[in-house]
């Protein structure tokens, strides 16, 4: 049987809090992006990881952290311009809904702070704090069972070892050819209108952790590009996206989307998704396919 996977980057500010300028666009569309997609999954009653980074399980704090061992000055913007918006550090309500859905969405965790692995400034040391700093902060909400699927902050993969000290089965893995394509826009229309679709294999690596590969980013072509060829032709990551889940129900692979909430910036972006989704949910109705988590996805491999 073939399955798909969707997991989400539920970031809000921490996504951009280390970054100037600020994508403010971005910034301001992930609450409404969130619930949009909380909305959409609840319609077709498709479950899905949702990467929450940490902090956003808290209620309250004082923007210092003291003790917690990130790079100097990491948390300024949190005590200074984003001091008076909560909306952007704070997410319990949005928890809570995913929580309160009829989906069965595995919470899974996104760092505490969305720090990134590859910074020279971070250690093991420094990986170990967010990932109990989360696990704490999900423990005080009450969610019940630890969170045990991680996805790295810009998919800068690292520190695995230390993954898997503190009890995480499963993480969203990219490849070689990630940065590549993110940097040729026209390279990345070619590859989506001209290859097949990536089915992914997940493994079990040497920690004993579950890596479930990235198959389509959904929001990897934007811009006047993607203007132009919805114009002249048609949506090239939905062809490709309904290409991949096809390749999954025909040929029993894995297809795994993936996203932001705060790239739902404008109409067409929530459109792109619903008719994802609508496409999935009408290939669900036919026998040979399923939705999974990836928790799901490394609950089936470990046994």
């Amino acid at each position: 049987m073939g399955s798909v996977v969707i997991s989400v980057d539920a970031e809000l500010g921490w996504g951009f809090h280390d970054q100037q300028p600020l994508p403010e666009r971005r910034v301001e569309a992930g609450r409404r992006g969130w619930q949009a997609l909380c909305d959409l999954f609840e319609r077709y009653r498709l479950p899905a990881t949702w990467a929450v980074v940490g902090h956003l399980l808290l209620e309250d704090c004082d923007g210092y952290h003291a003790g917690h061992p990130t790079p100097s000055g990491w948390f300024a913007r949190e005590r200074g311009e984003w001091a008076d918006r909560p909306e952007l550090r704070f997410a319990v309500d949005l928890v809570d809904g995913l929580l309160a859905a009829d989906p069965d969405h595995e919470i899974g965790c996104h760092t505490f702070s969305h720090v990134v692995f590859d910074d020279p400034r971070v250690t093991a040391d420094t990986v170990r704090a967010e990932l109990w700093a989360a696990a704490e902060a999900a423990d005080r909400r009450g969610l019940g069972t630890p969170m045990q699927s991680l996805v790295f902050p810009r998919n800068r993969m690292g520190y695995r070892d230390v993954l898997a000290e503190c009890g995480y089965r499963a993480y969203r893995a990219h490849g070689e050819q990630w940065g590549a394509a993110r940097r040729d826009r026209l390279g990345k229309l070619r590859s989506l209108v001209g290859r097949e679709p990536r089915l992914v294999q997940p493994r079990t690596d040497e920690f004993g952790m579950v890596a479930v590969p990235a198959s389509l980013y959904l929001f990897g072509f934007e811009g006047r590009l993607r203007t132009a060829a919805e114009a002249a032709w048609a949506d090239p990551v939905v062809r490709q996206a309904k290409r991949g889940i096809d390749a999954a129900a025909d040929c029993d692979g894995l297809f795994h989307l993936w996203l932001h909430p705060n790239n739902l910036v404008e109409d067409r972006d929530v459109e792109r998704v619903e008719t994802v989704l609508d496409y999935l949910d009408d290939r669900l109705a036919e026998p040979g396919l399923r939705v999974e988590t990836m928790g799901e996805v490394a609950d089936r491999l470990l046994k």
